[in-house]
C-alpha cells in the first residue's frame, strides 16, 4: 500500500510566490542589490502593448525580453534581472524554432499555459493575473521516467465523483502535474469544481465556499479497504495546511493484481468504510474535505502497485474509456452509484 510523507501533497490554487526557474534553478537577486536602470518599471505604450498569455512562447522565440519583462508582476522583477532574465531565456531555447501548446488553465483570477518543443525534452509555463502581469514562469528540462510512464494499471477506475470536476493537477510531467516530481506521488491527480471560472463563492477563507466541499466520493474500482482514516479536522481559514498528517482522512483499497488506490483529503466525519470491508465501484466512501496537507477542497487520487520484492510503487491510472486527463482538462464522472 501506498506511504505518505511529509509535504508530498501541498496543493495550491493561486500563485503566492512569483518563480522564474531555469535547468531546474531558481534565480534570485542577491538581498539588497539595487536594480539597474534598465529594469526601472516602464509605461507600456502602444508600441509595448501587453502580450496576451498565449503568446509568450512565441514573444520567448522572437527574443522579446524587454516587452516580456515590462509586463513582470513586482514579485517577479524582484526574482530577476532583466538580463538574467535574457540569458536564461536564450539558453533555453537555443535550436528550438517552436512550441506547442499543451495545457491552459483559467482559475480564480488567473490564466497559465503550458508549452512543449517538439522534441518534448523542454518545457515552459506562464500564468497572468487579473491585471494582466506575469506572475509566474517556469522554463525547465522535462524529466521523464519511462520505466513507469506506460505502466498503467491493470484495474480499469472509474472517476470517483459525479458530475464535472477541472483536472487542476494531472499527467505525466512537470510543467502539467506537481506531483511528477515526486516518487511517492507521481501519477496522482487533484481535482476540483469550479464554476464560471472559481472554485469558490463567497468569502474564500470558509471551505463551505468551496463547490468542492461536501461533494460526494466513490469507490473507483471492486476491492477491499486496507485503511481508513477519519477524525482529522479539515483545515479553516482556507489556506491552512496540517503537514503532520499530509494526507487527512483517506481510504486506501486493494485491488486485484497487487494494485491499491487512495483518495485523500477527505471531509471530517464522512468516512462510510472501515478496513476489512468489501467495497463495490461506486459505492460511497465519504466526501470532499480539506484535511490534511491541502490549500482548498479537492479530491486527491492516486494508484501503486506492489513489485516482486515488496516494494510499492506509484503508476499512472487507467481510466475507463481510455480517458487520459491532464491539467485544465473538465471530467465527468463515470461512476454508477452503488
Amino acid at each position: 500500500m501506498p506511504t505518505w510523507k511529509r509535504g508530498a501533497l501541498i496543493y495550491s490554487l493561486t500563485i503566492l510566490t512569483a518563480l522564474l526557474f531555469v535547468t531546474g534553478c531558481a534565480a534570485k537577486n542577491e538581498t539588497g542589490r539595487e536594480a539597474d536602470t534598465m529594469n526601472t518599471p516602464k509605461e507600456i505604450t502602444n508600441d509595448k502593448k501587453r502580450i496576451g498569455g498565449a503568446d509568450i512562447a512565441a514573444m520567448i522565440l522572437a527574443g522579446e525580453y524587454e516587452r516580456l519583462y515590462l509586463q513582470f508582476s513586482e514579485e517577479m522583477k524582484n526574482l530577476v534581472m532583466l538580463e538574467e532574465f535574457r540569458s536564461m531565456g536564450q539558453q533555453f531555447v537555443e535550436g528550438i524554432d517552436s512550441f506547442q501548446l499543451t495545457s491552459d488553465l483559467r482559475i480564480n483570477g488567473y490564466e497559465s499555459w503550458v508549452w512543449s518543443d517538439p522534441s518534448g525534452d523542454k518545457g515552459l509555463t506562464a500564468t497572468i493575473d487579473g491585471k494582466g502581469l506575469i506572475s509566474g514562469m517556469q522554463i525547465n528540462n522535462h524529466s521523464k521516467y519511462p520505466e513507469t510512464d506506460e505502466a498503467y494499471s491493470k484495474t480499469v477506475f472509474d472517476l470517483p465523483f459525479e458530475g464535472d470536476w477541472l483536472v487542476f493537477w494531472g499527467g505525466n510531467d512537470i510543467f502539467v502535474n506537481y506531483h511528477y516530481e515526486y516518487e511517492h506521488n507521481r501519477y496522482a491527480y487533484d481535482l476540483v469544481k469550479e464554476k464560471n471560472g472559481y472554485t469558490y463563492e463567497g468569502n474564500p477563507k470558509l471551505n463551505s465556499s468551496y463547490y468542492a466541499f461536501g461533494g460526494k466520493v466513490f469507490a473507483p474500482a471492486d476491492g477491499v479497504v486496507v485503511q481508513a482514516v477519519d477524525g482529522i479536522i479539515d483545515n479553516e481559514p482556507v489556506g491552512m495546511m496540517n503537514e503532520q498528517q499530509p494526507a487527512g482522512n483517506s481510504v486506501t483499497l486493494q485491488h486485484a493484481n497487487g494494485e491499491y488506490s487512495t483518495i485523500a483529503h477527505l471531509k471530517k466525519g464522512s468516512v462510510q468504510v472501515k478496513a476489512g470491508d468489501n467495497v463495490k465501484a461506486g459505492q460511497l466512501i465519504g466526501l470532499c474535505g480539506n484535511s490534511g496537507n491541502s490549500s482548498e477542497p479537492h479530491i486527491h487520487f492516486q494508484v501503486s502497485a506492489q513489485q516482486h520484492g515488496g516494494k510499492t510503487i506509484v503508476i499512472p491510472p487507467s481510466f475507463r474509456g481510455g480517458l487520459q486527463p491532464i491539467r485544465g482538462d473538465s471530467v465527468s464522472g463515470t461512476i454508477t452509484q452503488q
